[in-house]
């Protein structure tokens, strides 16, 4: 058991070829954090390379915001954004009021990558972004911050496990690769 969490938890895992035919945002829909209308998440960001995060603001894996937020603002101008969902799957680990999760993000961490809202990110209650992220990976988020890389193409190109923080230089190498 305690392999089988690190595994989960520390996993970076680069994928040979994609395993989801098709791009992962195509007709997925969420509404900025705490925004009042949906975004259409292939409009906004077809032709980039994401960074795909579930996020928690009471977690002991919350400083990664920081190393989150340097990645974007050191590869946004190259086609590049992180894109947050807090999540309350794991210990209910995240506010409820979505104008609170903003606050602290920023505050706390100056958090300007895109924030959505509130999501489940692990099994049937899963948002459809998360459950295609989970199948073209096999590998569903176990804790908060777990990572998916997608491509220009909205291909899945690797995953890394929520400890396997930002600044790894198999995150900065995937990226690289990605760009």
């Amino acid at each position: 058991m305690k392999m089988l969490m690190k595994s989960l938890l520390g996993a970076a895992v680069a994928l040979s070829a994609p395993a989801l035919a098709g791009h992962v945002l195509e007709d997925v829909e969420l509404r900025p954090l705490a925004g009042r209308e949906a975004v259409d998440l292939r409009a906004a960001y077809d032709g980039q390379v994401l960074l795909v995060v579930n996020t928690a603001s009471k977690c002991g894996l919350t400083p990664q915001y920081e190393g989150l937020e340097a990645l974007q603002q050191r590869y946004a101008d190259r086609g590049f954004s992180v894109l947050g969902f807090p999540s309350g799957d794991f210990m209910n680990q995240e506010f409820e009021d979505e104008e609170q999760i903003a606050e602290f993000c920023t505050l706390n961490y100056g958090v300007q990558f895109p924030m959505f809202e509130r999501v489940s990110v692990k099994g049937s209650g899963a948002t459809v972004l998360f459950r295609r992220l989970a199948e073209a990976t096999g590998v569903e988020p176990g804790w908060n911050f777990h990572k998916y890389l997608v491509n220009r193409d909205g291909e899945v190109v690797a995953q890394f496990g929520s400890r396997t923080t930002p600044e790894d230089a198999a995150v900065i190498a995937a990226i690289e690769a990605a760009l």
